[in-house]
């Protein structure tokens, strides 16, 4: 198994061989073979180990088997203690998922902070197999059918390639130590009972049966990147990004057959999954919303506008006098000028006399109104807003800067007819929106 792993390395991630490597080790018989092929193989390590306090002695146990094998071996080991129940329940999930994201988080941590290049895992074949079954138990698309990525940007998994068996002979042929995890034994979580009660059964049925769904799995993300590439056609000729977001004409949408798998695979990296609720919104009123943790996507009229959430609403920024270049949130220039040349929704001329500093970045907020140049009287933003056909994003991607509590301009659009220059004024000041 060495000089298979060492070939596999070498064939599918030569770049291992020149980072640094940090190899995740439970203690269990994985991680703590994926850790000596590794040493063997001459790969830079450190071992990181996670203490999720979950089984008493027996977690302060495999952290202390993982600081010795780390001695055996030669290598710097890294470890940290998770209070993993409390932060379950502060975030509403499982055990094993804030698990998951615990590790994953201190992962990313060491290698931003101990320069690490890549986090090894030590998923094999087996692993690969029970997660098809899990996904194919709870409905899936062909994504949870086509199996454990070798590679997930920093994140390498080299063991894919091997059994369960296969692992556990090396280890006995070498005489290597591992231990045991009491809770892999618990068929009262789903992959156990998988593992332990219906895997066998399946391999039962042929001789080969994981190589054979190892074939099939490379079958499958086949199919998966030819879908993929079609999906990138399609949404090229339908998704049209303007401004920030994405709008799509309905009516050439619901043209597509069928419906629902273009649905879901257009939308799917959004976090829109239930494809039937996509189409229920090209029926509903102006106005109304679908979010994901990501996205929102607004019915519009002939058109779905899809844009980022937006966490930026209540944000606010202060523009001293003496700035006369600003970058953030957005560009602006300040500069005297002489007289008033042409101006233009992005070039405003105002008496600087009647601004009241430090100047103000915000946006909108329900009962604003200013009073539109060129015309009498105050208006609603709101009103003004919808005679210029703003839909909700546009509204919310929209700046306002003020003087006091007065809107001075609605960036790129108005400004306010109080701040005007006029024969009496004796500074003029030229406003630029750098776009």
């Amino acid at each position: 198994m060495r000089a298979q792993f060492e070939a596999h390395i070498q064939k599918h991630f030569p770049f291992l061989t020149e980072g640094k490597v940090l190899v995740a080790c439970s203690g269990g018989l994985d991680s703590v073979i994926l850790a000596h092929l590794c040493k063997q193989a001459g790969l830079n390590i450190a071992l990181a180990h996670c203490n999720f306090k979950l089984r008493g002695d027996e977690s302060d146990g495999d952290e202390e088997f993982v600081e010795e094998l780390a001695q055996t071996l030669g290598v710097e080991v890294h470890k940290k203690s998770f209070d993993t129940v409390n932060y379950a329940e502060e975030n509403r999930g499982s055990i094993q998922m804030a698990a998951r994201q615990l590790r994953y988080d201190w992962f990313d941590e060491l290698m931003e902070t101990q320069g690490f290049h890549y986090v090894l895992t030590a998923h094999h074949a087996d692993d690969v197999l029970e997660t098809f079954l899990i996904n194919l138990s709870r409905g899936t698309g062909i994504d949870g059918l086509s199996g454990i990525p070798a590679q997930n940007g920093n994140v390498v998994r080299p063991l894919l390639p091997f059994s369960r068996q296969q692992i556990l002979d090396f280890a006995q042929k070498e005489h290597l130590e591992w231990r045991e995890d009491s809770s892999n034994e618990d068929t009262k979580y789903l992959r156990n009972k998988i593992r332990h009660q219906l895997v066998p059964k399946l391999k039962e049925l042929h001789p080969t049966f994981l190589q054979n769904f190892g074939a099939t799995q490379e079958h499958l993300r086949h199919s998966k990147s030819l879908i993929s590439n079609y999906v990138d056609s399609v949404r090229a000729n339908l998704f049209e990004e303007m401004e920030g977001e994405i709008r799509i004409n309905i009516e050439n949408m619901l043209q597509l057959h069928p419906l629902g798998g273009h649905l879901y695979e257009l939308f799917k990296e959004y976090g829109f999954v239930v494809w039937e609720d996509i189409k229920a919104l090209t029926k509903a009123a102006s106005g109304k919303e679908l979010h994901s943790k990501t996205h929102r996507l607004l019915k519009d009229r002939e058109h779905l506008i899809l844009s980022k959430n937006e966490n930026a609403i209540n944000q606010k920024y202060w523009i001293a006098e003496e700035e006369s270049l600003v970058k953030f949130p957005v560009p602006l220039k300040f500069e005297q000028a002489d007289s008033i040349e042409n101006s233009s929704p992005q070039v405003i001329f105002v008496d600087k006399e009647k601004l009241n500093y430090p100047l103000l970045l915000r946006k909108w907020e329900k009962g604003d109104y200013f009073y539109p140049f060129g015309m009498h009287g105050k208006k609603k933003l709101s009103k003004f807003f919808k005679d210029e056909k703003m839909d909700v994003f546009s509204k919310e991607r929209q700046w306002l800067l003020c003087s006091g509590d007065a809107i001075l301009w609605v960036l790129g659009r108005r400004f306010d007819e109080r701040f005007k220059v006029e024969t009496t004024t004796q500074q003029i000041l030229k406003i630029s929106l750098l776009v």
